[in-house]
């Protein structure tokens, strides 16, 4: 008898300001995926949170056809518990939901209860690094180098107060982010006092909790890391933006960013960078895979961690899998990669004794 394919349910959308990224990943993810290993079960979530399994697209990747660029989210109601267990068959969950609510530990949560191995960084780890306010604090204690911020929770610190301050430690231009966002949603630089205000209403559209940065003159090199607790590190690549900084338009737009992979470094700074690299993905509780972005201020401070993404893009632009492409890895054999590692990481929490 031949040996059952391994379902792998690929969970896209979801009901953050990531939703059109997602899909454009998962397109590319079920197309790459290895059929001969795989039963593909591509499960969209919709802006009101609701799965949908994606019966269109089964029956594409049945047919051999190629798939859109972007996936939609379509097909039947299904409940999430159903569609992620099915009994006698060995099950993994790749989430590919960008930024809340599918970054941020909630999917994972769920995916615990369901006792389901899933891809990726568990609760904490994920719940941390959607959270860069938090992401920071860790990261400083573990003594890792970044730039200086300051943090604003609406409803608890004083707005008039956090701008006064914000241009008197950080100086201008300041970058305005939203603690829970990712793929540039909601960032801003600013100059002048009267555009900070602006930028901290802007970042509180998407949260309650606003990260304001010091600018810096930097290059922006991003690893990719991969593994549980012994992490591997990819040779790191190079963002050349193409405006201000790399916003969205740069990542999923227009594409004037360039990527240099890899990027342009001396034997030195590589290695430093993969360590700090490895270094912030334990630090932060990570697991699976993860992209760590620096900033590296030449002739200064060296090298300073901007943020850890715990579901990095895997769209035909996205540096993650294009850095593990340089460095020996092709696209199908990372999603095996992950995979493993997912199951890795669920039999050791099974192991775990539930007795007093």
């Amino acid at each position: 008898m031949s040996t059952p394919l391994l379902r792998l349910v690929v969970l896209y959308g979801g009901v953050s300001a990531e939703h059109d990224v997602s899909c454009v990943s998962a397109a590319h993810v079920l197309a790459a995926a290895d059929h001969d290993k795989y039963t593909l079960i591509p499960v969209g979530v919709d802006k009101n949170g609701v799965w949908h399994r994606n019966d269109s697209v089964t029956a594409a990747l049945a047919a051999g056809e190629a798939l859109p660029d972007r996936l939609t989210v379509e097909g039947p109601e299904v409940d999430p518990l159903q569609v992620v267990r099915s009994e006698g068959e060995l099950t993994v969950v790749l989430p590919l939901l960008h930024g809340p609510h599918g970054e941020d530990g909630t999917v994972q949560g769920m995916l615990e209860l369901f006792k389901v191995p899933y891809v990726g960084c568990g609760v904490l780890g994920s719940a941390l690094c959607m959270d860069k306010a938090m992401a920071k604090e860790v990261t400083a204690r573990a003594g890792i180098p970044q730039c200086a911020w300051l943090t604003f929770r609406d409803g608890v610190d004083d707005a008039r107060a956090i701008v006064d301050r914000a241009i008197d430690e950080l100086g201008l231009p300041i970058f305005v982010k939203p603690a829970n966002m990712g793929s540039s949603v909601g960032v801003s630089r600013v100059s002048s006092a009267d555009e900070l205000d602006t930028a901290i209403n802007l970042a509180l559209r998407y949260d309650d909790v606003v990260v304001l940065e010091e600018a810096v003159t930097a290059r922006e090199i991003e690893v990719g890391v991969l593994g549980n607790t012994a992490p591997d590190t990819t040779l790191p690549g190079e963002v050349k933006v193409g405006s201000d900084f790399y916003d969205y338009e740069d990542k999923y737009v227009t594409g004037a960013a360039e990527l240099m992979i890899p990027a342009p470094l001396d034997g030195d700074a590589i290695a430093r960078v993969r360590d700090l690299a490895a270094d912030a993905f334990t630090a932060l509780r990570c697991a699976g895979m993860a992209r760590v972005d620096f900033f590296y201020e030449e002739g200064g401070r060296g090298w300073l961690l901007n943020e850890v993404n715990t579901i990095p893009g895997f769209t035909p632009s996205s540096m993650y899998p294009k850095m593990w492409e340089n460095s020996g890895i092709a696209y199908p054999d990372l999603i095996d990669r992950l995979v493993t590692l997912a199951l890795e990481v669920y039999r050791r929490r099974s192991s775990f004794s539930t007795e007093h």
